[in-house]
């Protein structure tokens, strides 16, 4: 699998030979849904949540005595029937909405999304991408002279580089992301997947089979 790589001007330097394992996977899209799923799940919040008859402030003294006043018998007024009362069977705070995906097939949708994109030729690879400062100015540039027909881009780094970090967070539809936080969810959200050599070789690093 051989891959052109470009450098920070757009000039096609050579092509380099993408491990089949990590990069040519047949694609599986009920695998890729399953996974985003999965992430979407983990990160859901609980935000909805009732509170019973016990929770409830108030409601400690009998609104009235048990025989005699020819209404019905009533224990607290913060009883689910009584206005301002508990809440029967609804939402709880502890409730949990993830469920179980194994690590193998979480890693293999993973990849299969990464071959995808080399499928469709919307992985952009550069020797190495480096800046002088921090100007969001000059990342533009960089992503203007790549061949992307839109930009939605996604740009991996091997390890933290300030410059870039900060220099792409304020330009719309650009995220930057370390290759030990690749996730399913933002290579889905992006058109196009940037990366230099060096983080092919992390990738490979952390995601070779044992």
């Amino acid at each position: 699998m051989l891959y052109p790589v470009y450098n920070q001007s757009g000039k096609k330097l050579k092509e380099i030979k993408l491990d089949p394992n990590i990069f040519g996977l047949e694609v599986k899209d009920d695998l890729i849904n399953e996974a985003v799923r999965y992430q979407k799940a983990a990160q859901r919040q609980v935000i909805a949540h009732t509170k019973t008859k016990a929770e409830v402030r108030g409601g400690g003294r009998k609104p009235w005595r048990q025989k005699g006043t020819g209404r019905a018998r009533a224990g607290s007024t913060r009883s689910p029937i009584w206005v301002g009362g508990g809440v029967t069977f609804g939402p709880r705070k502890n409730r949990v909405f993830r469920f179980k995906m194994n690590k193998k097939a979480r890693r293999k949708a993973l990849l299969t999304t990464l071959s995808s994109k080399v499928r469709d030729k919307e992985l952009v690879l550069v020797d190495k991408i480096v800046l002088k400062e921090i100007k969001a100015k000059k990342i533009d540039q960089i992503l203007n002279k790549l061949p992307f027909r839109k930009k939605s881009v996604l740009i991996i780094l091997p390890e933290h580089d300030r410059k870039i970090e900060f220099s792409a967070r304020n330009i719309p539809k650009v995220k930057t992301l370390m290759a030990w936080c690749l996730n399913i969810l933002d290579l889905l959200s992006y058109k196009y997947v940037l990366m230099p050599v060096e983080t092919v070789n992390k990738i490979k690093e952390i995601y070779k089979k044992d």
